[in-house]
């Protein structure tokens, strides 16, 4: 089962969560993607000022593309997601993805399916990890449909000390 928060984003902006079964669902992680993907997930770390959706919204949870620039934890992906799409990569190929964190606290981040396998874009770091070493519990993420999630039943990561963020 989706995701609240992800369920009344796409009723207000099907276009970012209708996927193409034509796509591919993962991308060839070549020097220049991968560039890409550092890029986005800095610039986006250092354009968007943190806030919970309590303070911002008056709402528990609500998704959205942090346009007036403050946002949540998902709404850091949500915003990354549509920026890679814009520099061509197949957004079936980026998955929003729920896990609990260091803190035990629930986390969004953005999972990118490659030919070298999954790695993880968040707004906790700058680096891109791949996602066996974020030290997250993996819950569920956005299936290739879209539409549904699957669960990740749970998998247990080992964190991996980085510099930056």
């Amino acid at each position: 089962m989706p995701v609240p928060g992800w369920i009344r984003f796409c009723k207000q902006r099907p276009e970012e969560c209708t996927l193409n079964a034509s796509e591919r669902s993962t991308i060839t992680l070549t020097p220049q993607t991968w560039k890409t993907l550092t890029q986005v997930n800095r610039q986006v770390n250092a354009a968007i000022r943190p806030i919970t959706d309590r303070k911002h919204w008056g709402v528990e949870d609500r998704w959205d593309l942090a346009e007036d620039g403050y946002g949540d934890c998902e709404d850091y992906q949500l915003v990354k997601r549509k920026r890679l799409v814009a520099a061509g990569l197949p957004r079936r190929a980026l998955r929003m993805t729920a896990v609990i964190d260091e803190g035990g606290e629930p986390h969004a981040v953005l999972m990118v399916r490659t030919d070298r396998g999954d790695f993880i874009l968040d707004n906790k770091r700058n680096a891109v990890l791949p996602w066996r070493r974020t030290g997250y519990v993996y819950v569920q993420r956005e299936a290739e449909a879209g539409s549904t999630w699957v669960s990740l039943g749970g998998v247990v990561t080992t964190p991996v000390a980085t510099a930056g963020r």
